[in-house]
């Protein structure tokens, strides 16, 4: 914890800013956008260096780049923070163990935060404005697969879901299904963020794989929903669906629609 701590503390010193998006990514403003950038937040109300990064998911969450992205943000709240005087109620084990696995890969220096990874293949630290801005630039001339939600049906218990890829795949994807909070809130009582009303855009409530496809036919499956979504009608939510490559690879194409 003590490594994880001074870590955070450099990243804070390092890059505690978020860069003006306002002309980089804008409203989207057409119906199929050219790829989707999924960013990867993994964060925690128990660290004083997230806020930053926390506000420049919110900036960019959902808005369109020169180059046709759509970015598709995703907050994931870590566990490892829980015991510096605050447990984040948004937090979960499942996000700490996605991390993990993304720090074996491609971190060096393990699991911090904030920390933000774009379509499983790049990490950096998650309030530096230009390193999402060259990531998302290099991920723009990449092929991506086209993800199809073709219905999406809420139920009482969860939705009902039929999806496709648009195109023929090589390989065996995994599917990951998340539902998200469009917007949460927390007056922080204890720790480094103490006395702090935090703010946060799409806010994982959970995050599973739900089939892995060998071709491009279409599929259905139920998403139950969890005990911590807010599944009331008054709130907003999002399904975020991406294809992955097995082991926790590269995204290669991903599609949200609200419920």
């Amino acid at each position: 914890m003590q490594l994880r701590a001074l870590l955070t503390a450099l990243c804070a010193l390092l890059f505690s800013y978020a860069l003006p998006f306002s002309a980089f990514a804008q409203k989207v403003t057409v119906a199929k956008p050219a790829s989707v950038a999924v960013i990867e937040l993994f964060t925690s109300e128990g660290c004083s260096s997230c806020p930053p990064a926390d506000a420049l998911l919110r900036q960019i969450n959902l808005k369109q780049t020169s180059a046709g992205q759509l970015i598709v943000g995703i907050s994931e709240h870590v566990t490892y923070w829980n015991s510096q005087g605050w447990r984040d109620p948004y937090s979960s084990p499942v996000f700490t163990e996605r991390q993990s696995a993304y720090a074996s890969r491609l971190s060096v220096e393990g699991s911090y935060t904030p920390q933000m990874v774009l379509n499983g293949r790049e990490q950096f630290v998650g309030s530096n404005g230009n390193a999402l801005q060259k990531a998302l630039l290099e991920d723009s001339r990449r092929r991506h697969l086209d993800v199809s939600i073709r219905s999406s049906n809420r139920t009482p218990s969860g939705l009902n879901v039929t999806f496709s890829l648009e195109q023929p795949i090589a390989k065996p994807l995994d599917i990951i299904a998340v539902l998200t909070d469009d917007a949460d809130h927390s007056n922080v009582l204890r720790g480094e963020n103490g006395g702090r009303l935090l703010q946060d855009v799409s806010v994982a409530r959970s995050l599973t794989r739900v089939a892995t496809v060998k071709d491009n036919s279409e599929q259905s499956v139920h998403l139950p929903f969890p005990d911590t979504l807010k599944a009331d009608h008054n709130s907003g939510h999002h399904l975020i669906l991406f294809a992955q490559e097995p082991h926790q690879g590269a995204i290669l194409g991903a599609a949200t629609v609200p419920f």
